[in-house]
């Protein structure tokens, strides 16, 4: 495949009038190439894949002027570009409904393969949401999980500097053009991501930071990753676009509780209400994430591991772990791996109501209250009694946001 072909061929979807990312994700599927796609518009209309307009609109070229600036500084510039049909396209970025045609990158880009966790917040923090937000990054990077965020001042900051610490690194997603330098005090930071972690973009050379920008970044964070931390926010703070896009994309969101009464964490405090899991540490998160990601987090340690194991660096063993084999599991395999045998449910003398619930847990390997009560068709009264139950008599055990699973021996 030509890779510059294609780097056009997006310019050209990108530039033509009334044409989106939605619309986008509808051709990538139906052609093999973005050059196809291009090169075929006038199908477009008769195969339901966009408007009649947007048919014509790509097929006439009217996009080819600014497809030829943007194409030509790019090169001018020596900048590194990532399309679709690339190999090193992130696949999780394919699974939103919204994703970039391409993205503009300089650094590592085989970060963008590896497990990531999106740490944000608030420009505006306190001490106690800077330490908690580079302790858990740091935790994060030192057993091979990417650190992902905005790189704006205060949290992000943070996140990106625990990350650069350890092998997983960080990747800073942009709201402006890669060679605009925004924002000014974070150049240091922007530096050392440039040369051990990774910085991208979706927006051409040149194009500055505008407010509109940022929640439409905020989708490409939440995309990169399995999860979404907030580490401080207060209620109206953009990170909390962040969280709603992260579940919206089916990631898993979580939150730091603060100080009552301090604007800065009303936010995260609204977040936890709503179901988001109450965090402190990176193994509150990991622990969450390997029921959802077992398959992707299959090669992490546990953030709670020894510096050294039986005399070997834990991260030499993460960089070890990255470069072996990673085949899917799938089917019996993979509940073998995410779940130990469950404890001796004969002795307990379980009542049909609670061999119900055990099913579904056992089924779905983790379940929130709220859709056990849907699949049962049991009010929350109910569902909360049988599961009180089933946690004294030690058959379920309870994880942070109402989350419940079926107890491990």
């Amino acid at each position: 495949m030509d890779l510059q072909q294609e780097f056009f061929a997006c310019l050209a979807l990108k530039h033509t009038p009334r044409l989106g990312p939605k619309v986008w994700r509808e051709l990538f599927a139906a052609f093999p190439s973005a050059y196809e796609a291009v090169r075929d518009a006038a199908s477009w209309h008769d195969r339901e894949l966009s408007s009649k307009a947007q048919a014509r609109a790509c097929a006439a070229e009217v996009w080819r002027e600014k497809a030829e600036a943007e194409y030509k500084e790019a090169r001018r510039s020596g900048m590194d570009v990532v399309t679709w049909f690339d190999p090193r396209f992130p696949e999780r970025l394919k699974e939103i409904p919204d994703p970039p045609a391409m993205l503009y990158l300089r650094g590592d880009a085989s970060l963008l393969g590896n497990p990531g966790v999106a740490v944000v917040g608030a420009r505006e923090c306190t001490r106690l949401g800077l330490e908690t937000a580079g302790r858990i990054s740091a935790q994060l990077s030192k057993i091979g999980i990417t650190v992902v965020s905005g790189l704006a001042l205060g949290i992000d900051r943070q996140a990106h500097l625990g990350g650069l610490k350890g092998v997983g690194s960080s990747i800073a997603v942009l709201g402006c053009g890669l060679d605009v330098e925004y924002p000014q005090g974070n150049a240091d930071v922007r530096g050392e991501l440039y040369a051990k972690g990774l910085v991208v973009s979706e927006y051409g050379p040149g194009v500055k930071p505008r407010g509109g920008h940022f929640p439409v970044r905020n989708r490409l964070i939440s995309g990169l990753s399995l999860g979404v931390l907030v580490a401080e926010a207060a209620h109206n703070s953009g990170s909390l676009i962040t969280a709603r896009l992260a579940g919206e994309q089916g990631r898993d969101v979580f939150a730091v509780p603060g100080p009552i009464g301090q604007p800065t964490f009303t936010g995260c405090h609204r977040l936890i209400k709503q179901g988001a899991a109450l965090v402190e540490s990176a193994s509150d998160i990991v622990e969450i994430l390997r029921f959802d990601f077992a398959r992707e987090l299959a090669e992490v340690p546990d953030p709670d591991a020894e510096d050294t194991e039986n005399g070997v660096d834990v991260e030499r063993a993460v960089v070890k772990k990255k470069k072996a084999s990673t085949a899917p599991v799938e089917g019996a395999e993979r509940r073998q791996r995410r779940r130990s045998p469950l404890v001796d449910r004969e002795a307990m003398g379980l009542s049909p109501d609670e061999k119900r619930v055990l099913d579904m847990l056992d089924d779905a390997d983790k379940m929130h209250i709220d859709a056990l009560g849907r699949e049962l068709g049991w009010d929350s009264s109910t569902v909360s009694r049988v599961l009180l139950l089933l946690e004294m008599r030690g058959a379920v055990r309870q994880l942070p946001g109402m989350w419940y699973l079926a107890r491990e021996d």
